[in-house]
């Protein structure tokens, strides 16, 4: 697969959907290119709401859009379902699961997977939420262990089904964890009559001695006063040993026996076979120059999750949050032009938008460059922010109905269990098989 019949443009292939890979492509339009996006999936995903899919709140398809779609207008895109199994970057090809496709330009926008450290027991049981199909297992997961509860005769039986250790105190634990309490304390009585609110437990557990800790100081304090006021316990300082599927263990001899055991304590680079292992950085991450290019090469960038910009002000390369990645597809998009047209390239410089989170209903904490805040107008902050970033109309219409139908009935969302979850493979892969029955 090349280029188009008789085109006289420079072909740029974008593997990965992600924030980056859409705003390298947006860049390119009505350029003097031709643009070919890669991607397992054929949609876009909003990974910042994943934690309300886990929890039933929101459907799937709300937070995903169409790659196509998206670009529909744009007469220089392409896209095809593909992955790539390795960079032949000596000529310029890659092979895919669709064939070998040669390139001019390419841009590595393939962002990260859940890092579990080694750790072969714990990556085997617990749950990570890093793509659609892992948080559809979550929510199956977790809402067949209520189910399996309910069954239990006995309090002592029910216990490892009800209780949850979210492994990671960053934006997606404490999300998630107060998305869980929120549910305990408002709805789980409305649908599980037989269960009470004080048997499960929520767990929040961090190796670092505070939550949210790449936030500010009041971030993080308020954050961990409103998790505990929902009921969730924190564990900090603490680091997990193991899991076997019914008992986590941490360092010290401290155990606790759950059936649910969700992983967001860190993440690595996904990055295709064929670079040199010299440009890996730690966290799995591509070394690149100030313009976003992979060391030693002159036509292949890495940009977002799987980028590594080291530099004296950013001696681990930047955080791996959406606004890096968007402003890094931006730069790279100017920059492949100024290389075709033998210009002066721009150097990348990350202007810091801020950072939110949220920890349930009117509670939120918001970092916004000198301006710090938390409660009810950090969580309208919040809000906003996620809604005007969701793809398409339709999406943020429908995510604003479901958030209105929750903060009015307590009781939104579906929570079905479409198919039964039953794990029989390591989840290394974003796309581990669930199994119907």
């Amino acid at each position: 697969m090349n280029k188009s019949d008789n085109s006289k443009f420079p072909l740029v292939v974008i593997v990965g959907g992600g924030f980056g890979g859409l705003e390298v492509a947006r860049k390119l339009a009505n350029k003097p290119v031709e643009v070919l996006m890669l991607d397992k999936h054929n949609y876009h995903t909003f990974q910042p709401l994943l934690y309300q899919v886990a929890l039933g709140s929101l459907e799937a398809e709300s937070i995903a859009f169409s790659l196509r779609k998206n670009f529909g207008r744009q007469r220089n895109f392409r896209f095809r379902i593909a992955e790539v199994t390795r960079i032949n970057s000596e000529k310029n090809t890659l092979d895919t699961s669709v064939g070998e496709i040669a390139y001019d330009y390419l841009v590595i926008a393939t962002g990260s997977t859940t890092n579990f450290f080694g750790n072969k027991d714990v990556e085997h049981h617990a749950m990570p939420m890093k793509s659609i199909p892992e948080a559809l297992n979550l929510r199956y997961l977790i809402f067949q262990n209520f189910e399996e509860a309910v069954l239990q005769k006995v309090k002592d039986e029910r216990e490892a089904y009800l209780t949850f250790v979210l492994v990671g105190a960053g934006p997606t634990g404490v999300e998630l964890a107060g998305a869980i309490a929120e549910f305990r304390n408002h709805v789980m009585e409305t649908d599980y009559p037989e269960l009470k609110k004080d048997e499960v437990k929520i767990y929040l557990v961090d190796f670092m001695p505070k939550t949210l800790a790449t936030m500010s100081g009041p971030a993080s304090m308020a954050s961990a006063d409103y998790l505990k006021k929902l009921g969730v316990e924190l564990l900090l300082n603490t680091k997990v040993e193991s899991y076997d599927g019914d008992v986590i263990t941490f360092e010290g001899g401290k155990s606790i026996r759950t059936k649910n055991v969700i992983w967001s304590a860190g993440v690595m680079g996904v990055i295709p076979h064929g670079l040199s292992k010299g440009v890996v950085e730690r966290g799995n991450r591509i070394r690149t120059d100030n313009i976003c290019r992979v060391d030693g090469s002159e036509n292949i960038f890495a940009i977002g999750d799987v980028a590594a910009m080291i530099t004296p002000e950013t001696p681990k390369g930047h955080p791996g949050v959406a606004q890096v990645a968007i402003q890094m597809g931006d730069n790279v998009g100017k920059n492949i032009i100024h290389l075709i047209k033998n210009e002066p390239t721009e150097p990348f410089k990350y202007n810091d938008k801020g950072s939110l989170a949220t920890i349930g209903r009117n509670k939120a904490v918001a970092d916004l460059g000198k301006i710090k805040f938390q409660g009810f107008f950090a969580w309208l902050v919040w809000i906003f922010v996620h809604l005007f970033s969701l793809l398409g109309t339709r999406n943020k219409f429908i995510v604003f109905l479901n958030w209105m139908a929750n903060y009015l009935s307590y009781n939104g969302g579906s929570r079905l269990i479409i198919r039964r979850f039953v794990k029989h493979v390591p989840p290394h892969s974003a796309d581990y098989v669930t199994k119907g029955e």
